[in-house]
């Protein structure tokens, strides 16, 4: 797979002040630019490089080794489609766009973007809204806005390199962003986790608190977030358990408000319980009539959505499920696959295994079963 960075570096950037557009400008002992560069030119799958700059900027260009200039035009879209034109000689299979002023992008935004473009014609990063939103005239609030459904966008915004080609060179010019190009040229852009550090440089206080990032990098430990899930359901009459995404016959099943399958709800607690989101009934109420009878992967699928719209992904997780019957092991490896396809992570990432309480407890005496679930989450 040929994946090229086309970096926007021909921008003015007056409004960060300091005399010279801010992608020229010192940050943390090299240019921004250079930092912006090193973000793709470092990362393993990333091929190519092509900067877009401004006429005036081409004697910047020492320092930019390893990467292709290209001469941007009079506007943001301009630049973009100059760059995609430089490339359009030697195609590459994707391309991701990216502005200059982000040099703080990390490698795993860079990865989900590139993982998005497996089945999808755009990705690009974001990060939901979680502020209060009003909307106000002459220094007084007017009224407020539903924040839900509303994200920060972030780049890289990454394509199919000929259907975004083909986009720009149909568009009639304005639009904010190769999202905005490539919607309306009718492409589907997925929406994957962005990420706090990725920040955008657009004044004079964000060199500081792009500097006070980079400064403490070095000393900040892995983010690591550790949940346990614990969960029971008791036997009712029936012919086969839900049990982590499997139908495994048996002469019952297992009494719930949703189809009760113990080992998912563990592991869904265990992912709200390592962000501190509270658990399952929090999120999806029993009392809710909506919720009965639901498939529990609905669950699941919104607390890993929550864990990578924070910036998490999956490391690890193991489910442990409690009982004597049914037995759990010709079905373990079904299990697995089952909650990997749900989280959109490796099977190897899941394990799923069981065991026996001796017959003691209400385990042991056949009344239901019980799950336990631990759950590493690590910031992407």
């Amino acid at each position: 797979m040929d994946i090229a960075a086309l970096i926007v570096a021909a921008g003015r950037g007056t409004r960060a002040g300091g005399g010279v557009p801010k992608q020229w400008r010192a940050l943390h002992g090299r240019r921004v630019a250079d930092w912006t560069l090193e973000a793709f030119t470092g990362h393993p799958s990333i091929g190519r490089v092509v900067v877009v700059l401004h006429p005036d900027d081409m004697a910047q260009t020492e320092g930019l080794q390893g990467a292709m200039i290209a001469t941007g035009g009079a506007s943001r879209d301009a630049s973009v489609a100059a760059g995609l034109e430089a490339l359009a000689g030697d195609p590459p299979d994707l391309v991701l766009i990216h502005d200059v002023a982000r040099p703080l992008v990390t490698p795993g935004v860079i990865d989900r973007v590139i993982k998005a473009l497996e089945s999808y014609p755009g990705a690009a990063p974001a990060l939901a809204i979680t502020d209060a939103l009003w909307t106000g005239a002459q220094d007084r609030v007017t009224g407020t806005t539903d924040r839900s459904g509303l994200f920060r966008a972030q780049t890289p915004q990454g394509f199919r390199f000929a259907a975004i080609l083909k986009a720009h060179r149909s568009h009639p010019g304005g639009a904010a962003d190769d999202v905005e190009v490539a919607r309306h040229a009718g492409l589907d852009v997925a929406i994957v986790a962005g990420d706090e550090r990725n920040l955008k440089i657009t004044g004079p206080e964000d060199f500081a608190r792009a500097e006070r990032l980079m400064g403490g990098a070095m000393d900040i430990r892995p983010d690591i977030r550790t949940g346990i899930g614990y969960d029971v359901h008791a036997f009712e009459p029936g012919e086969a358990c839900i049990l982590c995404g499997v139908a495994v016959p048996h002469d019952k099943k297992l009494k719930g408000h949703s189809d009760a399958d113990v080992g998912m709800h563990a592991l869904t607690d265990a992912i709200y319980g390592a962000l501190a989101e509270g658990d399952i009934g929090q999120h999806f109420p029993p009392s809710e009539a909506e919720w009965k009878g639901a498939a529990s992967d609905i669950f699941l699928k919104h607390a890993i959505g929550l864990a990578r719209t924070k910036a998490y992904e999956m490391a690890n997780c193991d489910v442990t499920l409690i009982c004597e019957r049914p037995k759990i092991g010709p079905h373990a490896g079904a299990m697995r696959a089952a909650l990997a396809q749900i989280m959109a992570v490796e099977a190897d990432r899941v394990s799923v295994k069981a065991t026996t309480s001796e017959q003691l407890g209400f385990t042991g005496r056949e009344e239901g079963i019980a799950a336990q679930a631990i759950v590493t989450l690590v910031r992407a």
